[in-house]
């Protein structure tokens, strides 16, 4: 979906008028003419995509309204969508380099659009256009592939469990345990079983066994990104056979009943029939919106809590490689970093701010949902370990055949063995093309 502003509509339509009075383009594209007088800035014209749904949407358009406010001679074009149709067109505009001047950029598509030249490095930029002095080095470096610094962090998450006391309660477990370990976790499950509840419902494949693998010092991606960073498959035999045998015991939703939920009114929490569910801290806000009703924070599982947990990229800014207004471009991710007043507007919403004087500044603003999350991604910044590198080039093929074989597993229609066999075959082929 594109929406124009107003002042976007504006300029195209002066620019329109320009050009059959003249009769020749301008000489760079997305500049438009000197709107500053003599000396003044150049009228520059700013494309920035992003994906999501309507709450982001919304606030993004007011961030743009607020720049524009600041920065009479910048007009933006807004370009949204939801999540699958946003890299749809994404896609297309790449191999077309027509790519957007800033665009949001997903931590498994970084490599893919960086090795393909398609992103600037933001490197030169730093503490010149975009403020990064007041920002933790690992949080900086996680845009990075090799010695180029592909996006800025938009705002940073940590696991967690996000549940609700008084099912925990009913499940006959008086507080959430600030150290346990996997065996722990099904302890816990079985007990919301036998109380008629499903302790949570499920984890996410692509994300939750990295953390298992963290834990034990293995990675899913070697460090060249062309082969499966551990070698040892009794690892995925120990993590999603045991996580087969929870749905086994209904201790936890089998995946067609999962498919069955629609959207977020649906989910078995909000509906109370799970205790919780486990997902990164940016999402917890709209949970409780949801749910209608108090719910708390649970730590990550151990053992070596603090090997396996890590801060997430929400995701990225970055700059297409082909525009034409870099500095520009560099100088509104700056705004969406930097700025207090706009993340009065966003609160979280994309992760917590990297900057520590934004995470200052807003810190009246928040919900007490708001600070949980704040406090929550504090404490995991002290107990835990730098993040991966980026996800390889293959990396969604990759995640597709490990969900594919963990849903095979979980409907009994093959063993932990001939998964991890099967698992390794396929992303061994694809990752192999990397080298």
């Amino acid at each position: 979906m594109v929406r124009r502003t107003t002042k976007a509509l504006a300029a195209l339509a002066a620019s329109a008028l320009l050009l059959s009075a003249c009769g020749q383009p301008s000489e760079q594209e997305g500049v438009t003419g000197d709107g500053g007088g003599a000396g003044g800035p150049k009228d520059v014209t700013l494309r920035v995509a992003w994906w999501g749904g309507q709450p982001r949407h919304d606030y993004t358009l007011k961030v743009i309204e607020k720049y524009e406010e600041l920065n009479p001679h910048v007009t933006i074009e807004p370009e949204y969508a939801a999540f699958d149709d946003y890299w749809k067109k994404l896609s297309p505009q790449a191999a077309a380099n027509r790519l957007p001047d800033v665009f949001q950029m997903d931590i498994s598509y970084i490599s893919q659009y960086g090795s393909k030249g398609q992103l600037e490095d933001l490197t030169p930029y730093l503490n010149v256009q975009i403020k990064v002095d007041d920002i933790d080095e690992n949080v900086l470096n996680s845009g990075k592939i090799g010695d180029s610094l592909y996006g800025i962090t938009a705002g940073v998450n940590a696991l967690g469990f996000h549940y609700d006391p008084a099912l925990l309660k009913k499940a006959g477990i008086d507080s959430f345990p600030e150290q346990y370990d996997w065996d722990d976790y099904v302890e816990m499950a079985m007990k919301a079983k036998d109380a008629g509840l499903y302790f949570d419902t499920g984890m996410r494949a692509e994300i939750f066994f990295g953390y298992f693998l963290r834990q034990h010092g293995e990675t899913l991606y070697n460090a060249e990104g062309n082969a499966l960073g551990y070698e040892d498959d009794a690892l995925f035999v120990e993590y999603f056979g045991r996580l087969a045998e929870l749905v086994k015991a209904k201790a936890v939703p089998t995946p067609d009943m999962l498919a069955q939920v629609k959207g977020p009114e649906d989910d078995p929490v909000v509906k109370e029939q799970a205790v919780g569910i486990w997902q990164w801290s940016n999402q917890f806000v709209a949970l409780q919106q949801i749910a209608n009703r108090p719910l708390e924070i649970g730590r990550m599982m151990g053992p070596d809590m603090e090997k396996g947990l890590y801060l997430q990229p929400s995701m990225f800014w970055s700059i297409s490689k082909n525009s034409k207004v870099k500095e520009e471009a560099a100088k509104f991710i700056d705004f969406l970093t930097n700025s207090i007043d706009a993340h009065k507007l966003i609160l979280g919403e994309r992760g917590v701010p990297i900057s520590a004087a934004v995470k200052e500044g807003i810190k009246a603003d928040l919900t007490p949902a708001q600070q949980q999350v704040f406090e929550y991604v504090a404490w995991a910044e002290k107990n835990s370990s730098p993040i991966d590198p980026p996800a390889p080039v293959g990396a969604a093929e990759v995640m597709a055949a490990l969900k594919n074989y963990n849903e095979q597993l979980q409907f009994g229609q093959i063993t932990a063995e001939e998964a991890a066999k099967r698992f390794r075959e396929e992303a061994s082929a694809v990752l192999g093309k990397n080298k």
